[in-house]
């Protein structure tokens, strides 16, 4: 027979068991987002990949972005990233999207892990789950255009080794800023 402590541990266990898997979900429904979006092979041919489920940004002159996610090589999770973005310029609203940044070889993902940061211009703007944009920066330039997230193209090659794709989530934003941006990465 299981005393009051026993059954209290069970409990406990059982109730986080559905947060535990909810964490990790975040994270293959993302992948899964971006696979079915046409990146399926850069995922199977990657060295490497840093995913964030969600970043949000915004902005009224100054703006700014904030993301966290994880880092895989070889499709094994070897730790977790942050994202900081800084911009000034003209911009006005907020949005919300998820990014895949995939590492080519060895190289690329050595210098992403140990910080890189970078000067960037955009022009963008998003309108709920449907985004245009362009940009040009220190690692090339992107195009994104969305109609949602179980419907987005992603197409781009690797620049420097490094290949970014983002899924506009929702929101209205419109800019043209130019900005930093800064990756933190720590090994699990």
């Amino acid at each position: 027979m299981m005393n009051i402590h026993s059954r209290a541990v069970l409990i406990a266990f059982l109730l986080l068991l559905p947060f535990n898997s909810a964490l990790a979900d975040k994270y293959s429904d993302t992948r899964k987002m971006f696979e079915n979006a046409g990146a399926s092979n850069l995922f199977k041919s990657a060295y490497g990949y840093a995913l964030f489920p969600t970043i949000g940004k915004a902005g009224f002159v100054v703006g700014g972005a904030y993301g966290e996610g994880r880092v895989y090589q070889g499709g094994m999770y070897i730790g977790d990233t942050k994202m900081t973005q800084a911009t000034i310029g003209f911009q006005l609203g907020g949005t919300g999207f998820s990014q895949v940044i995939f590492f080519q070889d060895k190289r690329a993902l050595d210098e992403f892990t140990r910080g890189n940061f970078e000067f960037g211009a955009e022009a963008q703007a998003t309108v709920l789950t449907s985004a245009a944009g362009a940009s040009a920066n220190t690692t090339g330039s992107s195009a994104t255009a969305s109609g949602g997230k179980n419907n987005a193209v992603t197409k781009g090659d690797y620049y420097k080794g490094m290949a970014t794709f983002t899924i506009t989530k929702g929101g209205v934003m419109y800019e043209a800023s130019i900005g930093g941006q800064k990756f933190s990465y720590t090994a699990k």
